[in-house]
């Protein structure tokens, strides 16, 4: 692969590549990450040409956005997006851990729902401090599932202001759940949605309404959880799906799509990244990781070309849906409406590529 492509988000200026770094990873989810192990991870990303980097207060209690920032630092031409709706409230500080919110990490706040106008503007001014930067480009609101009236009253008029102040470039929702975000899609003028886990090789459920209604509304759609928390990426006993252990069933399930991946020569990571894509209100495929390594793995895999007759026998199979759109051969050449933007080190990175991605982070 000798370049990441480039995808604009809705109507407006924001781009991101087609491959995204989720920031859950780096700031201990599930295990703990050291700081050398979470920069390497940042740096081989922006080795391969990875530019779009996706972060959030919640993630690591805030350390998620500050190693980012220490990453970034004294860099240009990428794209952050951080998140609104959980502050950060010191006074909630405990002798413990982290863990029941799912980070490795001293529980030194305790998070506050907050999808007030001043919350996500309070949000975003912490956000800022913590990454070291004057904006960013990207504002989500996560998971405002159980706040849906506070959501769509107050948090999103207010990220609207913030677009049209020209303090965010773009705004958005993201969740772990499409009806919401088709409401958003419909109902706002989002730029685009964050969808975790709900178009993927093991769920489709986006595809009935949320990809139809982006598609006719012009708004991107961003995929997150394309390997369902790391039962895409190595389907073992124990592996995640949706945060926890994977049901016999599912898991039974992605052991025979590993099974036909690796009947054509190719992997099921490879055909996990590649198969949302295909669909055309999607602009890009976020993927955790926690160290240099997943990351070259996750670009090789990446930059794999998924063999056609695999798509057709996962539909003939009934593992797919006939609808659902498949990854073409490829054309020479970037695709119509996408530019290829250099990508230093990315076949270096690719060649030493070891190891299985992780599972992502929540949206």
């Amino acid at each position: 692969m000798t370049g990441m492509r480039i995808r604009t988000l809705g109507r407006g200026a924001v781009a991101v590549t087609e491959l995204g770094f989720g920031a859950a990873g780096i700031a201990g989810l599930y295990t703990p990450v050291s700081p050398e192990q979470a920069r390497g991870a940042l740096d081989a990303a922006w080795d391969a040409g990875v530019r779009y980097f996706d972060t959030a207060p919640h993630y690591g209690l805030g350390l998620s956005e500050r190693r980012l920032g220490g990453a970034l630092r004294g860099r240009s031409g990428y794209t952050v997006s951080t998140k609104a709706g959980r502050l950060l409230d010191p006074s909630g500080a405990t002798d413990g851990d982290d863990l029941a919110n799912g980070f490795a990490v001293p529980a030194t706040h305790r998070r506050v729902w907050d999808f007030s106008a001043d919350g996500v503007r309070r949000s975003l001014e912490e956000s800022l401090e913590r990454l070291g930067l004057d904006r960013v480009d990207l504002v989500y609101l996560h998971d405002p599932d159980d706040h849906a009236e506070q959501a769509f009253r107050e948090a999103y008029p207010a990220l609207e202001r913030l677009r049209s102040e020209g303090v965010v470039g773009a705004i958005g929702a993201g969740m772990n759940q499409a009806p919401m975000l088709t409401r958003f899609v419909r109902d706002t003028d989002v730029d685009v949605v964050l969808c975790a886990g709900r178009y993927t090789l093991l769920d489709q459920r986006a595809l009935a309404e949320l990809l139809p209604a982006a598609l006719e509304r012009g708004t991107s759609v961003v995929v997150g959880g394309a390997f369902n928390s790391g039962l895409l990426a190595d389907p073992v006993p124990g592996a995640r799906y949706d945060y926890a252990a994977a049901p016999p069933a599912l898991l039974e399930r992605a052991l025979r799509l590993r099974r036909i991946a690796e009947r054509h020569g190719t992997t099921l990571r490879a055909a996990a990244l590649a198969f949302p894509l295909a669909h055309p209100a999607v602009a890009g495929v976020l993927v955790g990781a926690r160290s240099a390594d997943e990351v070259r793995d996750t670009v090789r895999q990446f930059g794999t070309t998924v063999p056609e007759d695999l798509w057709r026998e996962l539909r003939s199979s009934g593992l797919l849906p006939e609808e659902a759109p498949v990854p073409a051969a490829p054309a020479p050449g970037p695709a119509p409406g996408v530019c290829a933007a250099p990508a230093p080190g990315a076949e270096s990175a690719a060649e030493s590529a070891a190891g299985p991605a992780p599972d992502e982070e929540p949206a």
